[in-house]
């Protein structure tokens, strides 16, 4: 299979607790929750059906003191590193330093005055603990607005060097930056124009990017413009939706680019009147029982013999439609198979590869 070689944009390596961002590093899948922070229980149960998704990062607003000290509880029993996301009060960032985070989502313009901004800053110094510079289309300084007149890639890349200009005076060189618009090409152009402009990781994300399907095409589109070029060490696919819809699609940007695989792939045509069995059906009930499979494999559910044959040969496990269905292993024909028993053979053939290739 052709795989083309994207040159990574060169970047300073950071840690956000185990993983690592920037440099090297895969690129990372990140979600936030939706739960109410304060109800422990509820976001550690979202946060856990994250992790069982693949995610790699959690991002937990913490709004309010009550919220941090609920975010204790909730960072000593994460599977996954945690990223608290803070505006204004630096009392609020300090305590969730003290409590165990593993990077503050935190913009240091908007935190107040100097030693205020000294202090969060000397915090993540003590702790170990990196900052992310966030910026939004929607939230951008009065200033700004009214030199540019509307969100422009030039004004999102603006605000952020004022608050990079912060940091690199108070000699903090671990932290990475977003640059997020609801809109694909501001949101590009203006990632675009900062990656040249500092070594730090980039975050990339489509703010309010919308509901599971639109969400996800317009996400698609703008993240695979900037991985497709190099750009980028971390996503967040921001969906009106579940989390983990969020985890799911993360991955299947970086799968479909290449650049990074976890989970089942899987080939389907998308059917026709030639379909020797239900494709769709087929399709969706595999995918809902190899949830939970992390590990990378191709899996090609075809219809018929026209296409069937040559994508089943080239996938781990593959299934062409004919008279009769034949299921290939390892590109290889095995043998025939019926469509009351396709699910099963194939979660049965997919979970023994996997076995296979762990011993």
């Amino acid at each position: 299979m052709f795989k083309p070689e994207i040159p990574r944009r060169k970047s300073r390596l950071i840690k956000v607790g185990s993983v690592a961002v920037g440099g090297d590093a895969p690129v990372s899948v990140q979600t936030m929750t939706n739960t109410e922070t304060c109800d422990v229980e509820a976001t550690l149960a979202q946060i856990g059906r994250a992790a069982r998704a693949g995610v790699d990062i959690v991002r937990v607003s913490v709004p309010s003191m009550e919220a941090a000290e609920a975010f204790g509880e909730i960072r000593k029993r994460s599977p996954v590193p945690l990223i608290t996301d803070i505006h204004f009060d630096y009392k609020i960032a300090l305590r969730v330093a003290e409590l165990g985070a593993d990077c503050l989502r935190i913009n240091p313009g908007n935190i107040g005055r100097e030693d205020r901004v000294q202090a969060v800053v000397q915090s993540a110094r003590d702790h170990g603990i990196p900052i992310r510079i966030g910026v939004n289309a929607g939230s951008l300084e009065k200033d700004l607005q009214k030199k540019y007149g509307e969100p422009t890639p030039e004004a999102l890349v603006e605000s952020a060097l004022r608050h990079i200009e912060i940091l690199d005076r108070l000699n903090f060189p671990d932290f990475k930056v977003s640059l997020k618009a609801s809109d694909v090409f501001t949101t590009v152009e203006a990632y675009k124009l900062l990656a040249g402009q500092i070594e730090q990781p980039l975050h990339l994300g489509i703010t309010e990017a919308g509901g599971l399907r639109a969400g996800s095409v317009k996400s698609a589109i703008g993240l695979g413009m900037l991985l497709a070029a190099g750009i980028g060490d971390t996503i967040r696919v921001s969906l009106a939706a579940d989390p983990v819809e969020e985890v799911k699609v993360g991955f299947d940007i970086l799968k479909s680019l290449h650049i990074r695989s976890k989970g089942v792939n899987i080939i389907a045509c998308p059917s026709c009147s030639r379909q020797e069995f239900d494709v769709i059906k087929t399709v969706n009930a595999l995918e809902q029982r190899l949830e939970d499979v992390l590990e990378s494999i191709d899996v090609a559910v075809m219809g018929c013999v026209v296409n069937g044959p040559g994508e089943a040969r080239e996938a781990d496990v593959g299934i062409a439609g004919g008279s009769p269905n034949l299921l290939y292993i390892e590109g290889k024909p095995a043998y025939k198979v019926s469509e009351a028993e396709m699910v099963d053979v194939l979660e049965r053939q997919v979970r023994a590869r996997i076995a296979a290739m762990k011993e």
